[in-house]
């Protein structure tokens, strides 16, 4: 599943109109006009492939989520002592649905019982343990990487949630 898939998906299950994903866009710190979000929201067609389409990279879909939180919770203002620039861009797919599923909890303020009610609608059965070996910094022992079959479900659980 590539990053526009991922946008796509997530704009249908959330009803995010075009402008408002313009906007979140923004807050994340990328500059995008409402028919650059059309484009990047366009499937491609094996044919004509990336004739009209907008190839959504780690840093735009990094950028995206962050304003997501922010287009959802408010901006936070750092902490003592820490630093405001955001992590480094991830490089494999795999560690995109782990910060999807991350990102996407902390936007909508979901518990973890939430979330394991959201796989449970699309049909798959999650241990906490699993769950939060997913929710993990890579590099910790417990740590594993989310695949596109378990990110696809969360998405299609969160649509059977929020537009029934």
């Amino acid at each position: 599943m590539d990053n526009n898939d991922i946008l796509i998906r997530l704009r249908y299950a959330l009803e995010i109109k075009n402008k408002e994903m313009a906007e979140i866009f923004h807050l994340g710190g990328v500059e995008v006009t409402v028919p650059e979000v059309i484009k990047i929201l366009t499937k491609s067609d094996d044919d004509n492939e990336n004739d009209f389409q907008i190839i959504c990279n780690n840093s735009m879909i990094d950028s995206f989520l962050n304003g997501f939180i922010i287009f959802k919770r408010g901006k936070q203002e750092p902490k003592t002592g820490q630093s405001d620039t955001p992590e480094p861009v991830l490089q494999k797919s795999a560690k995109v649905n782990n910060l999807l599923l991350k990102k996407v909890k902390i936007a909508l303020a979901l518990t973890t019982e939430d979330m394991l009610d959201i796989f449970e609608k699309a049909g798959i059965k999650v241990t906490k343990g699993e769950f939060s070996a997913l929710l993990r910094k890579e590099g910790h022992k417990n740590y594993k990487e989310c695949g596109d079959k378990f990110a696809r479900n969360f998405l299609k659980g969160l649509t059977i949630k929020y537009r029934g």
